[in-house]
């Protein structure tokens, strides 16, 4: 299990796939699921699927993140952002390697790697009481800290240079270089 914090766009999710690729599960799933866009509801169903008739919308049975990250990794972005009663079954997960559909009753088998990234202080939020304490030693086996670009500049020209070819090619458009005053001004 592995925790990656840093500010909104430091790369975490590019860090996260980076330590699937280069693990024994590289040629399994890699499942990404945001924690932060979805009610506490469709976020459940979304994670661990349902049975139908789980509720109004539930025509058909579905398989979860959980399931279809099966022996691969599954990223939790922004995992502050899940309700407490979602980190319960959660914890259940990563403790038990087991968890149930939303309307389901039977147990589910699974085999996941769990790689969840945040913002947020997850330690200040566990002292106001917002996010499970235990769910936080859990996740907190090794800690990635990405510090932001501003705190590592000597990035920025490899950054500049691979996104500058990267969008060259894709907008077949030869010849665009960087000049130094634009790499002065972004170093800036």
């Amino acid at each position: 299990t592995i925790l990656i914090t840093g500010e909104s766009g430091t790369g975490k999710e590019l860090v996260a796939r980076a330590i699937h690729s280069n693990s024994p599960r590289a040629g399994r799933a890699f499942v990404t699921g945001n924690s932060g866009t979805l009610p506490s509801d469709l976020l459940e169903s979304t994670l661990f699927g349902h049975v139908r008739g789980a509720f109004t919308r539930a025509v058909y049975p579905k398989k979860g993140l959980c399931d279809l990250a099966d022996k691969g990794s599954i990223f939790f972005d922004e995992i502050g952002n899940i309700p407490l009663e979602t980190q319960a079954k959660l914890l259940r997960v990563m403790q038990e390697r087991e968890f149930m559909r939303l309307g389901g009753m039977e147990t589910i088998k699974v085999d996941v790697r769990i790689v969840a990234a945040t913002n947020c202080d997850l330690r200040e939020m566990v002292e106001d009481g917002r996010f499970r304490e235990d769910l936080f030693y859990r996740l907190h086996v090794i800690n990635i800290f990405l510090p932001p670009l501003r705190d590592r500049k000597d990035d920025i020209p490899l950054l500049a240079h691979h996104f500058l070819a990267k969008y060259t090619e894709e907008n077949q458009k030869a010849g665009i270089e960087l000049t130094g005053d634009a790499l002065d001004l972004m170093m800036d």
